[in-house]
């Protein structure tokens, strides 16, 4: 009796790995075995940086919020003390907002604090 390989399954699923590689450069799009590994290695970059994003967007609202509470003359870390002990529950991502698009609102938030 002959082996079944279910080419079917197999080739499906090159077809999905082959799929994911398109646009890479020279044989890392079309041999099997170089897109496998691209896009192995692509995935795991991808899982990585979804996590480091949320990273660098915090820290890009820590530096605008710092930027815009020395502009009214205290430090980032003496506004946030602040703005926690009055009960204000604005987050950082609202608070860069305030900051680089209303920075009317933003120094009313500052004088509510002070």
């Amino acid at each position: 009796m002959p082996r079944s390989v279910n080419a079917v399954a197999s080739r499906a699923r090159r077809k999905k790995v082959l799929k994911l590689a398109k646009g890479n450069f020279g044989s890392r799009s079309n041999v099997w075995t170089v897109a496998k590994n691209t896009v192995e290695k692509g995935l795991q970059y991808a899982y990585r940086d979804r996590k480091n994003k949320k990273r660098s967007f915090r820290s890009l609202w820590i530096v605008r919020i710092n930027a815009a509470a020395r502009t009214h003359g205290m430090t980032y870390s003496q506004f946030m003390g602040k703005i926690h002990k009055a009960g204000i529950e604005l987050n950082r991502k609202v608070l860069a907002d305030l900051a680089m698009n209303h920075p009317t609102a933003f120094a009313e938030v500052v004088k509510t604090v002070k």
